[in-house]
């Protein structure tokens, strides 16, 4: 069993920066990520409200965050996946698919999962014209009609990424009014191949081996619609990937979210969490990057106990 100080799970915006400061801090610090690191914030077509870039693509980002991470002195070990957490004991254990670890604590940086709409036809096109990705899937179809559905940064953002791509994009969203900050909105109307249906729901997603269209059901007529597209992009928010602590005995919301303090500590000693799995109200790369010092700052303390908080 290899054993270090710090362990940390996931490699996302907060993962990453409770790495940095981990081993800034002295710690010997270990990052398990079941996918490639980077997290969600390699999705983003643009990020425009991170401090200190006023455009950068998510990947770049992400890649910036990755290569500072590994500088620092961290271990990422990527393409491995958790399978299980024995948290009750002083020395916290993780055991994954390759191999066992030993840690005095542990960050959960988990970050969440796209949701789905949960409609007839959104599985079986998922990979079909279906997709949760505009960066990643957009090119492949250039030229062609896409509907984005959702109301947040998400979607407006993949909108305007997809309408310099696509033929046409249409944005459908459930709600009379955007979530997404005002800046994108205004962006968004200034293009001319994007139409806007609001107060609109996607009933079902229509194809034979791929998607060809879409049924959407406007809300205030009560009037149903086919909409010929080639792509579906649903960016309609995330839910948290907490099963993992939840069942090692770490506490969660009504919602799957890991309930922590200001110090980003979980209801275990030792155990910490941040970014996007947590309850924090706010899902930005700004406030996972601050969750995750903060979480690395306060596993330092009860590491080394220079200034440890009961």
């Amino acid at each position: 069993m290899e054993n270090w100080e710090l362990i940390i799970i996931g490699a996302g915006a907060a993962g990453l920066s409770a790495g940095i400061y981990g081993a800034r801090s002295g710690l010997k610090t270990l990052i398990i990520e079941e996918k490639m690191a980077g997290g969600t914030t390699s999705d983003a077509p643009a990020v425009e409200n991170y401090p200190g870039f006023l455009q950068i693509s998510g990947s770049e980002l992400a890649e910036k965050m990755v290569l500072h991470c590994r500088k620092a002195g961290v271990t990422i070990r990527e393409l491995e996946n958790v399978a299980a957490l024995d948290l009750k004991g002083e020395r916290k254990i993780v055991k994954t698919s390759r191999a066992a670890y030993e840690a005095n604590a542990v960050i959960i940086a988990t970050g969440a999962h796209y949701r789905e709409l949960g409609v007839k036809g959104e599985k079986d096109f998922r990979g079909k014209g279906v997709s949760y990705c505009g960066v990643c899937d957009g090119p492949l179809f250039k030229g062609k009609r896409a509907l984005v559905v959702g109301g947040g940064n998400s979607a407006v953002t993949t909108a305007l990424y997809l309408s310099g791509i696509v033929a046409e994009v249409f944005l459908a969203h459930r709600r009379d009014a955007f979530r997404a900050e005002e800046a994108l909105v205004k962006d968004l109307a200034s293009k001319k191949n994007v139409q806007v249906f609001l107060n609109m729901e996607v009933k079902e997603i229509k194809g034979e081996k791929l998607v060809t269209g879409v049924v959407l059901f406007d809300k205030k007529t009560s009037e149903t619609r086919e909409l010929a597209v080639d792509a579906v992009f649903v960016q309609v928010g995330e839910a948290p990937n907490s099963q993992i602590a939840r069942d090692a005995g770490v506490e969660v919301d009504d919602e799957g979210y890991i309930k922590i303090d200001i110090f980003q500590r979980t209801n275990i000693p030792g155990v910490y969490a941040a970014g996007d799995v947590t309850n924090h109200p706010v899902k930005q790369v700004g406030t996972a990057v601050g969750q995750g010092i903060t979480a690395a700052l306060s596993a330092y303390g009860y590491i080394r106990r220079p200034y440890y908080r009961k």
